[in-house]
């Protein structure tokens, strides 16, 4: 994947220290060729539109097994060197769900907040909300977030929820992400406020915007 364009607007930044983001989508059937999959062009597109800092990623199609997800997460993470890590898929009750499991496995601290967000979010459109199983925590100096298997509802937990009016009524998982990434040493990362504003405690705004960089 090429970077995203600089928008005109940010601050630049250093292009050795661009967001490099991994996307995995876990499913048994997809990886086998049984239908294409929807996951990471869900997420490609979701990314492009919020993110205006430059960004790379890289892709992994794999199936619902621990230790293939296990290896691949800390692959990701280890020697491709990302910072951010967002699956899709594999994180309800089924026997072959344990996305949760191997992400888990990999990680030196959890962050529960994430998945409570997520549930929250999902639960203004189905009761089944509460059958997730969704994860984040932080590898290294990498952030890991499980998330939904179905394109629409990776956009309203990413994104959340608006009023008619654009007005925000529930956050979005990701207007927390940038400042997560700041705390564990990752690149700064702007956003496009018409998708999702990043939040960021204004004490950390200059310290943390590269335009601050000698």
């Amino acid at each position: 994947m090429n970077p995203t364009p600089t928008s005109e607007s940010a601050p630049q930044t250093d292009p050795a220290r661009a967001l490099k983001v991994g996307l995995v989508s876990i499913s048994d059937r997809a990886s086998s060729g049984v239908y294409a999959d929807a996951g990471i062009p869900a997420l490609q597109t979701w990314l492009a539109s919020a993110i205006t800092s430059p960004w790379s990623a890289v892709t992994r199609l794999i199936p619902d097994e621990q230790p293939v997800i296990e290896r691949t997460l800390i692959e990701l993470v280890d020697i491709e060197g990302c910072h951010l890590i967002l699956t899709t898929g594999g994180t309800g009750p089924a026997k072959r769900d344990v996305t949760p499991e191997a992400t888990l496995a990999v990680a030196d601290r959890e962050m529960p907040g994430f998945g409570e967000q997520m549930r929250q979010i999902s639960l203004n459109f189905v009761p089944t909300a509460i059958l997730s199983r969704q994860v984040a925590v932080i590898r290294g100096n990498a952030l890991i977030i499980n998330l939904p298997g179905q394109p629409k509802s990776i956009q309203e937990t990413l994104e959340g929820l608006r009023a008619s009016e654009g007005r925000s009524i529930v956050h979005g998982i990701f207007a927390a992400v940038p400042y997560c990434l700041d705390l564990i040493g990752a690149p700064f990362v702007q956003t496009n406020e018409a998708v999702c504003k990043a939040f960021r405690p204004k004490s950390a705004q200059a310290m943390n915007s590269p335009s601050s960089a000698g």
